[in-house]
């Protein structure tokens, strides 16, 4: 599958460097693995996939990736500004300063990336305030439109996050994160949860911004159907190992480890 690799990024905006560059990231709970020896580069624009069972290392792998669980060895590598910055060797106010500048996190339960006593507009308005912005007209002109790209009334910019339904809270969580414009963007499972009809438009939702503003993203999740409407390239885990690794079409259409036509014929079946 390399081959259909190399005419991805040819395809891409390839810069001099990758977003994100990951050796060997291992995560190890005593003797249990979370994660192994996981290597891949991610370039601009480029959406990767991470799927697998429950158990299957997914989640342990995005939380190291993210810079909220410290791998037991490894090494994580992004670009902040065009240099790129070891993540788990910074000092923690180094840490949050960059995540704050370079990636964003849409968690799959709204809540964890709300505030909910904050209205919907100081939501989005705060990630902007991280960044340095201080006029507040200018903010609040940011978050209505923000707000508005993301299909929610700006009317409700001053309601409060637990005032709106499931779908509207993830809709108002990755407003929160894109309005800073990312150059990476982490989602855990970012559908799951909702019902179908929302699901389906939420997703739309996610590809048009994501191809929008040219970000590279990290999608982990369990429903293939996502991962094969949002991303370029799927990687397989199983007991904390990456067992299969590219284009997303090729992965899901010509699986070649057993454990990944289990998968796609569990889907099919």
């Amino acid at each position: 599958m390399s081959d259909g690799l190399d005419l991805l990024r040819q395809s891409l905006q390839v810069a001099s460097h990758p977003v994100l560059d990951v050796s060997g990231i291992t995560r190890l709970y005593g003797e249990r693995i979370g994660c192994a020896d996981v290597t891949f580069r991610l370039w601009p624009g480029e959406v990767l996939g991470i799927v697998g069972e429950s158990g299957s290392g997914k989640s342990t792998l995005l939380r190291c990736l993210a810079g909220l669980d410290q791998p037991t060895a490894g090494r994580v590598l992004l670009d902040d500004h065009g240099t790129m910055v070891d993540l788990h060797n910074l000092s923690e106010p180094q840490r949050r300063a960059v995540m704050r500048r370079a990636l964003g996190i849409v968690h799959q339960n709204a809540r964890d990336g709300l505030r909910m006593d904050v209205s919907a507009g100081g939501n989005v308005g705060e990630r902007l305030m991280d960044r340095g912005d201080r006029h507040y007209g200018k903010i609040r002109m940011s978050a209505t439109e923000w707000l508005r790209r993301v299909e929610i009334d700006p009317a409700r910019i001053d309601d409060l996050p637990r005032q709106f339904s499931g779908g509207m809270q993830q809709r108002l969580q990755i407003a929160r994160v894109l309005v800073s414009e990312p150059k990476l963007v982490f989602m855990d499972e970012p559908t799951g949860g909702l019902d179908v009809s929302v699901q389906a438009k939420l997703l739309d939702l996610l590809r048009s911004l994501v191809r929008e503003l040219n970000i590279a993203a990290v999608i982990v999740t369990h429903d293939l159907a996502v991962a094969r409407l949002l991303t370029d390239r799927l990687m397989v885990m199983k007991d904390g190992y990456v067992i299969e690794h590219g284009l997303t079409d090729q992965v899901l259409d010509d699986p070649q480890h057993a454990y990944t036509q289990l998968l796609t014929s569990a889907v099919l079946s």
